[in-house]
This record gives C-alpha cells, sequence and structure tokens, in this order.
C-alpha cells in the first residue's frame, strides 16, 4: 500500500503558509511510510520531540483496481470510495526543509500521522452519476466541537481525476493505495487532549483523540 499526500492544493492554504496566493506548476507529491497509517478510531500520540504538529483536515480517495498512464478521462474508474483524513505535520521541520530545498519525508511521513476515517462509497455520495466527479463534495474538520476548516473539492487547484491521471505517469496505483488531497485553509496546531472529528455533507466520518 502507498499513502499518496498532495501539498499546496487549496489556493487560500498557500496564502497561509506563503503569504501569497500562487498556483504551482504541477502538482506536489509527497509520499507516507505505510506506518503513518492510522485507521479505526486509534488515538494519535503527540510527539514531544519534533515540535509544532499541525492538524490538516482534507479529502482522502481509496484506488480500487490497478493502474498506470491513466487518462484523465478514465480516472473516476480507479477509486470507490472516499473520507476525511489528518494529514498530520510536523511544521517547525517543513518549514526548515523548505527553506534548505530538503525533502519532506520525515515531517509528513512519521509514524501515526495520516488518519483515515470511516469510507464512504462513491456510489451513495454520487448515485445517479455514470461518470461521478467528486469535484462537489463539502467536508469540514471540527476541533474540540468547533469548525477550524471547511473544505469544497471544487476549489482544489488540481482535481482528483487530474491529480490520479498525474500520478500514475509515475507510480502504478495498486488497489488500497490512498490519495491525500490536499487541505483547505484553517490548519493549526494540536496538543494532548484535542478531540478532532470529520465530516462529509455533515456526515461523520472520523474522530481522532490526541494524547
Amino acid at each position: 500500500m502507498k499513502i499518496f499526500g498532495i501539498g499546496m492544493n487549496y489556493i487560500m492554504h498557500t496564502v497561509e503558509l506563503d503569504g501569497q496566493a500562487y498556483r504551482p506548476e504541477t502538482p506536489v507529491i509527497f509520499t507516507k511510510a505505510d506506518s503513518a497509517l492510522l485507521k479505526d478510531g486509534k488515538p494519535f500520540f503527540v510527539p514531544d520531540d519534533m515540535g509544532r504538529i499541525d492538524y490538516e483536515g482534507e479529502l482522502v480517495v481509496r484506488i480500487c483496481r490497478l493502474g498506470k498512464a491513466i487518462p484523465e478521462r478514465f480516472a473516476y474508474r480507479y477509486y470507490d470510495a472516499v473520507t476525511v483524513g489528518l494529514d498530520f505535520t510536523a511544521r517547525d521541520m517543513q518549514a526548515k526543509a523548505r527553506k534548505e530545498g530538503l525533502p519532506w519525508t520525515i515531517c509528513k511521513g512519521f509514524d501515526g500521522s495520516a488518519i483515515i476515517g470511516d469510507w464512504v462509497p462513491v456510489s451513495e455520495l454520487l448515485p445517479d452519476d455514470k461518470q461521478p466527479s467528486l469535484q462537489s463534495l463539502h467536508f469540514r474538520l471540527d476541533k474540540n466541537g468547533a469548525p477550524v476548516q471547511q473544505g469544497f473539492t471544487g476549489d482544489m487547484l488540481f482535481s482528483v481525476d487530474a491529480l490520479i491521471s498525474y500520478l500514475s505517469r509515475y507510480f502504478t496505483l495498486k488497489t488500497g493505495d490512498l490519495l491525500f488531497t490536499g487541505t483547505p485553509v484553517g490548519v493549526g496546531p494540536v496538543a494532548v487532549g484535542d478531540l478532532l472529528e470529520g465530516y462529509i455533507e455533515n456526515r461523520k466520518v472520523l474522530e481522532c483523540r490526541c494524547k
């Protein structure tokens, strides 16, 4: 199983991190180790030696078949379910890596940094679409009962189908691979005791307690 992440895929998040709006020329791709994955409501243990840890709530897509060099117009055939996920990021370490032009491997891929909620079949969300598009979904993340991130997939700089097509140029996609599609504005730090809850179209799919 591979875990792919997308950076800087919402315009206001680029402003949030860099102080200016911009669109990357190509998708910003990173990967997470398989040991990063947490699911089934397991708690996230906040590292005490990595500086500030930020939540990044985002839509996660599950790959459902083998694919390579997938045309964008056929990309919808390669995923079957979505959820809300948390791309936990060691922000201080990431800032240093970006400044020095270094990879994001540790700050994005450390153990427990990829949380996923319950899967929702695409056929449930878009039951009448013969060629479904995921670019019309609303999702949100609550922290301790208050909304902190509100996302609309139509605001993505690179659509889900475009991302799948792009990734499949370089990686063979396999059943069970995960795609974290990027976070909207509103990222922030977590602390021991925080409760994070994720929703798709007001349907709760994720609950994560920080310990």
